[in-house]
């Protein structure tokens, strides 16, 4: 099988096309969603906790050598975790979209049962007939 070939039939198999699918969507959205976390969701959060802006969130640690303050951005933090889920959550509804137009593989057929189970069914049947 040539390498060409076996790329082929690599990706064109479900999974990597629904990665495909998932990082175009992902980088497509990522910037909208990025705007709709920190423009629309978390002012609204931020005001029912108490006026709180979620990138101010921080907590100073220390001062490194050379006089900077050492930060920890939490609050930039949870804004991308809130922007991750929004994206995982799209990415889910555009999988599931795809996933349920795609055409269903038809139904392979029962296998047959072996041999000693048949016999076993007309031993069966036949002791419920009686004598």
């Amino acid at each position: 099988m040539s390498l060409a070939s076996e790329f082929k039939e690599f990706a064109m198999k479900g999974s990597v096309i629904d990665l495909a699918v998932g990082v175009v969507v992902g980088a497509a959205f990522g910037k909208i969603v990025s705007s709709l976390v920190g423009d629309v969701i978390m002012p609204p959060i931020g005001m029912a906790v108490g006026g709180v802006n979620f990138t101010d969130l921080a907590l100073t640690l220390g001062t490194a050598p050379d006089g900077t303050p050492v930060v920890l951005k939490y609050g930039a933090f949870l804004q991308t975790v809130f922007d991750f889920v929004i994206i995982a959550l799209a990415l889910f509804m555009a999988i599931k979209l795809i996933n349920r137009l795609k055409k269903p593989d038809p139904a392979a057929p029962p296998a047959p049962a072996p041999r000693g189970e048949v016999l076993l069914g007309e031993i069966r049947d036949l002791l419920k007939k009686g004598p």
